[in-house]
């Protein structure tokens, strides 16, 4: 039926019908326009102040000029990996007990393990080199590639970054931290040092270290340390239900007060996202800057790593936030199993984020979506999940919420909300890729998902990854 028949009722109302869409339209201007101030660097405070609930005021000239001491020049290289060793069959017989990484996040030609967007010229007769920059150099909320993480190389056909590495120590034991830095909760400073603004982070309060910047621009941590010669290893479920696994053993594991975070003292209080590297180690230990690193010694994530032209190479991870494809590094979670899977460090200081409150008032994270049953096989472009993760060895695809650029609420600190297809629904065909936050949301909403296993609600599964954004691809 043409909308024009429904009578008096339509037309007459068709003023305030108009009054809402415009009232409706100036709102979306207004946030929009905030938005692009945001992802910018240049955030007026009242803007800041309708958007955040930290209530934070900026941070003083002197804390400002301490925090700048951290300024590194972006690494505009990234190192020619050499082909990795194949696992030593007497010890680690397969990916999931081997050492490192795992898979990278190409793996061209699967399209299940690969979310790196076709050129714009496919279907068309228009050679490449004639289409324009994106939209996303305009205005980085439009279409297209957006570097978000920007102190370092990306090589987009290995899936890797190359950034500073920073040398630091902790005051409670005397001896040196690695580390790198790639959050921070000032939105001054993350434009001056290219990290990613969170603005959540100042919500850290007790899962935060705490530490001091030196006259060199590092950090002596107070506490918190790093052992990263333990073995990692899994031992999958069956075959089509490989998670939860049998058995697991995260890779390195911190004492009780690591957490990657960090409030900066003579800072202002800054919170820094600075991830440990590695631990207790000469740099003359820890020198591969082409790449066939020692795990014992390591963080699982690094490809390369050079102490004295101070860079290291880290694998990407590929994920989706609001459709999007992209990616982001893994580098610390809360609970032994994430850390097990996500071939990353178990933290357990960040055991004290406050979960389960997205999005509230002190908030200090944001939730990401993670399958446990979804379609396998890296040949199936809507292979999803940790089943997935544990059969083939490639990264499960999780979904993000807000990421910068997208959304005003990015947090490096993930909640991670595990989500479980139903018999009925699995039975219906309706399991697939799920790329966006509100349509997980809304499948929770009509029972075609539950939480972490048949019988859990849906919501936070009660444990954090650290995963800071390093480039929306699209």
């Amino acid at each position: 039926m043409n909308i024009m028949d429904r009578g008096p009722l339509v037309r007459g109302s068709r003023e305030s019908v108009c009054a809402t869409r415009l009232k409706f339209f100036a709102q979306r201007v207004t946030i929009f326009a905030l938005s692009s101030l945001t992802v910018s660097g240049f955030v007026a405070p009242l803007a800041m102040a309708q958007f955040t609930s930290t209530g934070k005021q900026p941070i003083s000239s002197e804390a400002l000029a301490t925090n700048l001491r951290a300024k590194r020049a972006a690494v505009k290289q990234a190192p020619r990996l050499e082909p990795r060793f194949e696992a030593d069959s007497s010890t680690s017989s397969t990916f999931n007990s081997a050492q490192g990484f795992g898979a990278l996040a190409r793996d061209q030609g699967h399209p299940g393990c690969d979310l790196f967007p076709a050129p714009a010229n496919i279907g068309t007769n228009v050679d490449l080199s004639y289409f324009g920059p994106p939209p996303s150099t305009v205005n980085q909320s439009l279409v297209g590639p957006v570097q978000l993480l920007d102190t370092g190389q990306l090589d987009s056909i290995n899936g890797t970054i190359t950034i500073p590495l920073y040398k630091g120590s902790v005051k409670s034991t005397g001896k040196t931290a690695w580390y790198i830095l790639t959050d921070v909760s000032d939105p001054g400073i993350a434009a001056e040092l290219g990290l990613n603004f969170s603005a959540k982070m100042n919500n850290i309060t007790t899962a935060a270290r705490t530490g001091n910047l030196g006259p060199d621009g590092n950090i002596i941590f107070d506490k918190g340390t790093v052992n990263f010669a333990p073995e990692r290893n899994i031992v999958p479920g069956p075959e089509g239900a490989e998670f939860p696994p049998k058995s697991f053993a995260p890779g390195e594991i911190g004492d009780a007060n690591y957490s990657p975070f960090v409030r900066i003292a003579n800072g202002g209080g800054v919170v820094y996202n600075a991830s440990m590297i590695a631990y207790d180690e000469d740099a003359s230990q820890i020198n591969f800057p082409n790449g066939n690193v020692d795990y014992t010694k390591v963080h699982d994530a690094v490809q390369a790593i050079d102490p004295y032209g101070m860079t290291v190479t880290l694998a990407l991870v590929n994920g989706f936030s609001f459709g999007r494809p992209v990616w982001y590094i893994s580098m610390d979670a809360s609970i032994p199993l994430a850390a097990a899977i996500e071939h990353n460090t178990y933290a357990p200081l960040m055991g004290k984020l406050l979960l389960g409150n997205d999005d509230s008032a002190g908030s200090p994270i944001e939730r990401i979506f993670i399958a446990t049953n979804g379609t396998e096989g890296c040949d199936n472009p809507q292979r999803q999940g940790l089943s997935a993760d544990l059969n083939d060895g490639h990264r499960p695809n999780n979904t993000l919420g807000g990421i910068p650029t997208l959304a005003l609420d990015y947090s490096p600190a993930w909640d991670a909300n595990l989500y479980t297809w139903t018999e009925e629904a699995i039975s219906k065909g309706y399991r697939q890729q799920l790329r966006e936050e509100f349509q997980i949301l809304t499948y929770a909403q009509d029972g075609l998902i539950t939480g972490a296993s048949a019988t859990a609600p849906f919501g936070s599964a009660g444990f954090s990854i650290n995963c800071p954004i390093v480039q929306r691809l699209d």
